[in-house]
């Protein structure tokens, strides 16, 4: 099993660019390219917000992307994966999702995962991915949609959203029916409390669905995003689900632990997360 990580947390410390470097000395195979910048969001006014950041233009986006692409591969690793911006209901940052697709492609990563729309339907948010799939097709990048939350503040805990159970998100796939568009299953999103599954469950209800993870932890209630081992998510339920159903993707980890405890020394965070996820991998290697 080969691990990865998401660079948007070390890159608030270090940028994109020494991101890679302390990925790859930190013992992962592959890097998450994070497009959050492409794309910035203003959740106060409802707008993208720009940044003068290289993703928000094309041309200096695709040069960026290329450059990542070439630390990698010159410290030994290779982008498996990116993540789009979102919300995908800014109408805005949703223009921009061919964008991260073509960009995924340049870092060379083979799967970009892309939110649905909290609040549609399966049928609803086919339209946007049918509208991204000949995109997908011409830079052979994979779509991956995952499993959302919305907030119940009365009740104090997650409510209902697109693919949040994973019935719900099984049709999301199925409705479209092309192999370019499969599961990415948050575990973290899977655990929280108000949405009444569980990550391992979700994986079964999914199958071969599940190309792609977010992998971290939390108290079964918030959506953390904390280092795995450090909260209340039971693993090994969820590693046998991911062996048993056959998974062949990554073990991607989403945490952003980095951010806040290792803000001065993000070298250590690194290291420490990818001896983590190391750890993960060891479980389910030993399992198959």
């Amino acid at each position: 099993m080969k691990t990865s990580t998401e660079i948007n947390s070390i890159a608030s410390a270090v940028g994109m660019e020494k991101a890679v470097e302390l990925v790859a000395k930190a013992g992962f195979d592959c890097w998450d390219f994070s497009m959050f910048a492409m794309g910035s969001y203003d959740w106060s006014t409802g707008k993208r917000r720009i940044t003068g950041h290289p993703l928000e233009t094309r041309d200096s986006a695709l040069k960026l992307a290329e450059k990542l692409r070439k630390i990698g591969l010159e410290n030994g690793i290779y982008c498996n994966q990116s993540h789009a911006p979102f919300p995908v209901s800014c109408g805005e940052i949703r223009e921009l999702l061919p964008l991260a697709i073509e960009c995924t492609a340049a870092a060379g990563g083979k799967i970009c995962v892309i939110h649905p729309d909290n609040n549609k339907t399966p049928g609803e948010n086919a339209v946007m991915f049918r509208e991204l799939l000949p995109f997908a097709h011409k830079f052979d990048v994979i779509i991956a949609t995952e499993n959302m939350w919305n907030w119940n503040s009365e009740k104090d805990e997650a409510a209902p959203a697109a693919c949040s159970d994973g019935p719900n998100f099984r049709e999301h796939i199925d409705v479209v029916g092309d192999p370019y568009l499969v599961a990415c299953v948050d575990i973290g999103h899977a655990e929280m409390k108000g949405l009444g599954t569980d990550a391992a469950t979700m994986i079964r209800e999914l199958g071969p669905r599940v190309q792609a993870l977010h992998i971290h932890d939390n108290d079964r209630w918030h959506d953390s995003h904390a280092l795995p081992f450090t909260m209340n998510i039971d693993f090994v339920p969820v590693i046998q689900a991911l062996a048993d159903v056959g998974y062949k993707g990554e073990f991607t980890m989403e945490t952003n632990f980095v951010n806040t405890l290792w803000r001065n020394d993000p070298e250590t965070g690194t290291k420490l997360l990818g001896e983590t996820a190391r750890k993960l991998a060891v479980m389910f290697d030993s399992l198959r």
